[in-house]
């Protein structure tokens, strides 16, 4: 069965573009396209797409807003935001707002693919040049993390593949790294994100960077 993907991006030549990339695959299908965010959870509704690939900045409804519009409407379908900006604050933002995923749009097919399916199967990715910058950015900000329990000390392996998760890698290419099955890294996830309280991969590498385990 087939990945089903729906754009929204305010160009049509990148709209397309894209679908014809994705084309090239037999592992996604895209099943529509909007040129707003305004449309995002109007095709939600109609074509029940398994992932989003969006657009950050557009008129009338940019993508961040456009993700909350979803989470509002209780659609918790993957967003993936592609974007040609790599902003810290804009990164922030979106993966606050809820997003999977963050990729310039200049990323290769390959690591598109490999991006849909890593959120499709519950996966955060941010690629590595986005991470970089986001990561020199917090460094300047507070984090939000002040209710939070204090985390349990992590083991030498644990932070090892948290520092992969940070710097982009997915669960299979942290498996590759580490010659260890991705069963076990999927293990050494799950228990950085409960020693750290937290819920996902991206707060894992905030709360990380906040307490200064990397």
């Amino acid at each position: 069965m087939t990945i089903k993907v729906a754009i929204i991006d305010d160009q049509n030549l990148v709209r397309s573009g894209i679908e014809s990339l994705l084309s090239l695959s037999d592992k996604v299908t895209v099943v529509a396209q909007g040129d707003d965010g305004e449309r995002a959870v109007g095709l939600a509704q109609q074509y029940q797409p398994d992932v989003f690939l969006m657009d950050i900045r557009m008129p009338r409804m940019n993508g961040i807003e456009a993700i909350k519009s979803l989470r509002k409407a209780e659609f918790e379908i993957p967003v993936i935001i592609l974007t040609t900006f790599d902003d810290h604050e804009l990164v922030l933002q979106g993966l606050q707002a809820g997003a999977q995923g963050y990729l310039l749009k200049d990323v290769s097919l390959e690591s598109l693919i490999d991006a849909i399916e890593a959120v499709h199967n519950g996966e955060t990715i941010v690629q590595p040049a986005i991470t970089d910058t986001l990561l020199r950015g917090l460094k300047t900000q507070k984090g939000n993390f002040d209710s939070l329990p204090e985390p349990q000390s992590l083991s030498p392996k644990e932070t090892e593949v948290l520092r992969l998760v940070a710097s982009g890698y997915s669960n299979r290419e942290i498996s590759d790294a580490l010659c260890k099955s991705e069963g076990t890294i999927k293990n050494h996830v799950s228990s950085v994100l409960s020693k750290l309280g937290v819920r996902d991969r991206t707060r894992a590498v905030l709360r990380a960077l906040e307490i200064g385990i990397i």
